[in-house]
């Protein structure tokens, strides 16, 4: 396209990038406290930021504006926001980053599993304050995982933005240090995004904010990737999609070191992959199609075991989408594959658990919280209770909420106005999405079965490694079932709600750019 006829689009959507600002505006206003205040030069200069890389991303929309070129733009606006939330949240705010990032360091040396030094106790790690307030390691005790000493800066500095902090322009310290936990459970692969970053930086010899800052990229442009994906695979919800993609929440993750990225994007993947099985032709898909959403299955367990339960998915996919017979045997087959390969993980995990600081929890004992679950059946209804009362609405909370640790000021205040506009916008865009969908009972049940198979296994494992004994102190964190809503389309769709398509397409772009850019506007992110 040529400067005049993006000059024509941009005056003729003129009317969505005024909402926008509206929306923004309302947003930015919600989202004022004391605080803010103090500095409204820094707020200034980013809404106006905001804004503009709202109306380009808008008018980039409006320029590409077709089903076949949505994964494109989607590819373009993760990115775009994405980068500019890497770059502004503080240091490793985002929850576990530091440990995180000292795993993908770790992969960046070529080590694909963490080698573990010292004996079979786990160790603290960043719980041992020193008289200058920052974190004791396990330097001196040689127990834990070999990494470099610049991992060190970034668990010192944690919360602080590059404003507050000197040592972000001082090199890369290569020097060996011993720090006590490194994801070991997680699968190497979950941090090779991350990784490719970290080694560029250390190729290019840049200051030690880069191994955070190329390490944030590079794990959101893998992110953006599988999304992109995802939206090109699926032939239906193609919108409903991206939005779940792009809730504040899960673009939090994925402008991070966090492997939740790689779980979340795997997730939608998978779900794509799915609903592109359900819609095919009769005798159109092959073995290989079995295959692969089978591996994408078993990447996605292997980050998070709950959502190994994404195979049973394959039961509903009607047989006679296939050109070959035998298709129950495959079935069978790919189901007992990523079943035994989650239980061979599983054990390894349990043992890799150990050496890090969970092990050191001294309220935390599975066998013990299981022999109170039998001996008090009761617990089973409170727990059951509580995960569909109290923790479901912190879970919907959760969508603008970006950590469970009240006591930390830029994880406490409430942003009640922004929550319930991306809740009400999220029910339009998931239920009375005007798409046609044709799924059957079976397969909405069948659907919901895995959804809520995934959510209750989640919360026992929470109830059995986070908790204490007689307690439903879960640490349930909205980013774990980020995915999940993104089912909700197959459930529950009123294919006959009477809206343009088109229309509604065009509003829902705007909502999802809104919802990004505050994001970025929230003030607790930045300072």
């Amino acid at each position: 396209m040529n400067f005049q006829e993006y000059k024509d689009i941009f005056f003729n959507s003129k009317k969505y990038w005024l909402i926008y600002l509206l929306l923004i505006s309302l947003m930015c206003i919600s989202t004022i406290s004391k605080r803010n205040l103090q500095n409204p030069t820094f707020d200034i200069i980013v809404f106006v930021m905001v804004a503009i890389l709202g109306i380009l991303a808008i008018v980039f929309y409006f320029s590409h504006n077709n089903k076949d070129e949505l994964h494109k733009f989607a590819f373009v606006l993760i990115l775009c926001f994405g980068v500019f939330c890497a770059l502004i949240v503080p240091i490793c705010e985002v929850s576990d980053e530091s440990e995180h990032l000292t795993r993908a360091e770790i992969t960046s040396q070529g080590v694909l599993i963490p080698v573990w030094n010292g004996g079979d106790a786990g160790i603290d790690r960043l719980y041992n304050h020193t008289d200058d307030g920052k974190y004791s390691h396990a330097l001196n005790k040689g127990v834990g995982f070999k990494t470099i000493k610049s991992t060190l800066f970034f668990s010192n500095e944690r919360g602080k933005t590059v404003f507050e902090v000197s040592g972000d322009t001082d090199k890369i310290d290569y020097t060996p240090f011993i720090d006590g936990s490194a994801f070991e459970q997680n699968p190497f692969f979950g941090y090779l995004p991350q990784a490719i970053g970290i080694l560029i930086a250390k190729l290019l010899d840049l200051n030690v904010i880069w191994i955070l800052w190329l390490g944030r990229i590079g794990n959101l442009i893998c992110y953006a990737g599988l999304i992109s994906l995802a939206i090109r695979k699926t032939p239906i919800f193609k919108m409903p999609l991206l939005a779940v993609s792009c809730i504040p929440i899960a673009i939090y993750q994925a402008a991070s070191i966090s492997i939740d990225s790689m779980i979340i994007g795997l997730a939608i993947l998978a779900i794509a992959y799915f609903i592109y099985m359900l819609r095919s032709q009769e005798n159109s898909l092959e073995m290989k199609n079995i295959i692969v959403f089978t591996i994408i299955c078993l990447l996605l367990g292997l980050c998070k075991l709950t959502y190994l339960a994404f195979i049973f998915l394959l039961l509903l996919v009607p047989r006679k989408n296939f050109k070959f017979s035998n298709v129950t045997l495959c079935y069978l087959t790919s189901i007992s594959v990523v079943s035994l390969v989650g239980v061979l993980w599983s054990r390894y995990s349990t043992h890799a658990l150990m050496h890090s600081w969970r092990s050191k929890l001294n309220y935390v004992d599975a066998p013990n919280q299981i022999n109170y679950l039998i001996h008090q059946p009761y617990f089973l209804v409170k727990f059951l209770t509580q995960i569909f009362t109290t923790d479901l609405g912190s879970m919907f909370y959760g969508v603008f909420n970006f950590f469970n640790a009240a006591s930390l000021y830029h994880y406490s205040d409430t942003y009640y106005i922004i929550v319930a506009m991306i809740l009400v916008f999220l029910t339009l865009i998931l239920i009375f999405y005007p798409e046609k969908s044709n799924f059957s009972l079976k397969t909405r049940i069948g659907t919901l079965l895995v959804l809520l198979i995934v959510y209750v296994g989640t919360c026992f494992i929470q109830l059995l490694t986070w908790a204490s004994v007689g307690f439903t102190n879960l640490g349930i964190n909205t980013r774990y079932f980020v995915p999940l809503f993104a089912l909700i389309p197959i459930i529950l769709n009123f294919k006959d709600f009477n809206l343009e398509k088109y229309k509604f397409d065009n509003y829902a772009i705007v909502f999802i750019i809104a919802f990004m850019a505050t994001l970025i506007m929230e003030r607790n992110i930045l300072y």
